[in-house]
């Protein structure tokens, strides 16, 4: 069975190795080459672990392109795998592989087809999420279900920690259906329309902490921007503080402001939210610098979320004797 493997981050990476562990290495990857690496946050150079397991390279920014389609025509391939590539595979893509397309979305699908599911998934306070290769049809994550594994989200889910156990199971799945493509016994399960959900794209902005916010969803905010995402994110005396781990704290002794630092402990540094509950920044990044304790940038009392010299400026002359 003749495979092209389409992506280039980390999933595909763990896709290229679970095909080959299986027995059924692609024939080809088409993937990225460096000089687009930023297009996805999650870029990984894939070609010199290709190469390692004798799979021919194809480089191209855009998968619909007739140079792209015309070096996957040439290598003939039954199926194909996109897993981790951000484009519209279009109806000429969709035409190539004799066998069908397959891809991987990280949601149970139908459940939260679109963009940016794994923050989406921590910020909906889930319990449960799960994983899918699906065979990709014109529409938007609304293929036949070729297989799917359901796990849970634990109540500190990070980005990367889900984003990891999207990997796994990406991987058991790979291993269990690479065989019934090569036999031609993949399930095509269809799935129910009438329950599909939504999610919007998801950039970097979005990960601006409102500190009016409930404790427990500006907690949810930066356990969803972190890694491999920009970060949740705030200001800091005019430069902007990224915040990269943090803790939900319960402890209502403090009164202050939304964005307050209230106390600082062992552990990190108390900031108030909208509700008077608490967040422990752990760790932190002051504009380009490197990441570092939380305690030695932050100060009592100081506010996050405005730049407080620039406010006082402002205000009217006799306001501010």
């Amino acid at each position: 069975m003749r495979t092209v493997l389409v992506g280039a981050v980390e999933s595909t990476r763990v896709a290229l190795q679970a095909m080959a562990e299986s027995g059924h290495a692609p024939a080809a990857l088409l993937t990225l080459p460096p000089d687009r690496s930023r297009r996805h946050s999650d870029y990984v150079h894939l070609r010199p672990l290709a190469q390692s397991l004798g799979v021919a390279v194809i480089d191209a920014p855009d998968v619909n392109t007739p140079e792209a389609l015309a070096a996957m025509s040439e290598v003939a391939p039954r199926h194909v795998l996109v897993i981790g590539w951000s484009q519209i595979c279009r109806d000429d893509f969709l035409a190539v592989p004799a066998g069908g397309a397959i891809g991987y979305h990280p949601a149970p699908l139908p459940e939260n087809r679109g963009r940016g599911v794994i923050p989406w998934t921590i910020l909906q306070g889930v319990r449960e999420t799960g994983g899918t290769l699906f065979w990709l049809d014109p529409g938007m994550d609304s293929g036949d279900i070729a297989a799917q594994e359901r796990f849970e989200v634990d109540e500190d889910e990070t980005a990367a920690t889900l984003y990891a156990k999207h990997m796994e199971a990406l991987r058991r799945m790979l291993a269990g259906l690479m065989p019934r493509l090569a036999d031609g016994t993949a399930p095509r399960l269809p799935q129910d329309h009438s329950r599909a959900t939504f999610c919007a794209r998801r950039t970097a902005a979005d990960g601006w902490i409102d500190w009016t916010q409930p404790a427990d969803q500006v907690w949810a905010l930066v356990r969803a921007s972190g890694d491999p995402y920009p970060g949740a994110f705030t200001v800091q005396g005019g430069e902007t503080l990224v915040v990269w781990e943090a803790d939900r704290v319960r402890d209502d002794r403090y009164w202050g402001l939304p964005g307050q630092v209230q106390a600082m402990d062992e552990r990190g540094v108390l900031v108030q939210c909208g509700d008077r509950g608490h967040v422990r920044l752990r760790v932190v990044q002051r504009g380009d610098g490197e990441r570092v304790d939380a305690r030695k940038v932050l100060r009592m009392h100081e506010k996050l979320g405005m730049d407080g010299a620039a406010l006082f400026a402002a205000l009217p002359g006799e306001r501010r004797a």
